[in-house]
C-alpha cells in the first residue's frame, strides 16, 4: 500500500505532536497550509483553547504578491497578537509539512516580529 502524500504528512504530524505540547507560558504555534492560504493559531493544549489566531484570509493582510511573502504578513500579524494577548514565547508546530517555503517564512516572520522560539 503506497502512501499518498495526505497520509504521509499526518503520520508526520502525529509523530511531532508526541514531542511538542504547548502550554499557558508556551503555547504551540499550530500551522496548516492550504494550496490558497495559509493559517496559524496558538493552543494551550492544557486546556485545548485556542488563545490567538491568524490567517491569509484576515482583512489586516492585504494581497501580496506570492504565497511567501503572504506567509511573512501573517507571522507578523500571530505574533502582534501574541503579544497583546501577552505571550512571547512559544513552540513551533509546523504541522508535518517541510520547515521550507511558506512554512518557514511564516516562522521568520513571526520571528522578525518578536516572538520567541
Amino acid at each position: 500500500m503506497a502512501l499518498t502524500k495526505e497520509k504521509r504528512r499526518l503520520r508526520i504530524r502525529m509523530r511531532i505532536r508526541k514531542t511538542i505540547n504547548g502550554s499557558a507560558a508556551a503555547p504551540r504555534l499550530s500551522v496548516f497550509r492550504s494550496n490558497k492560504e495559509i493559517y496559524a493559531q496558538l493552543i494551550d493544549d492544557t486546556t485545548g483553547k485556542t488563545i490567538v489566531a491568524a490567517s491569509s484570509r484576515d482583512k489586516k493582510i492585504e494581497n501580496k504578491d506570492n504565497k511567501s511573502s503572504t506567509a511573512i504578513a501573517v507571522g507578523k500579524l500571530i505574533a502582534e497578537k501574541a503579544m497583546k494577548a501577552g505571550v512571547a514565547k512559544v513552540t513551533f508546530d509546523r504541522g508535518g509539512y517541510l520547515y521550507h517555503g511558506r512554512v518557514k517564512s511564516l516562522a521568520e516572520g513571526a520571528r522578525e516580529a518578536g516572538l520567541k522560539f
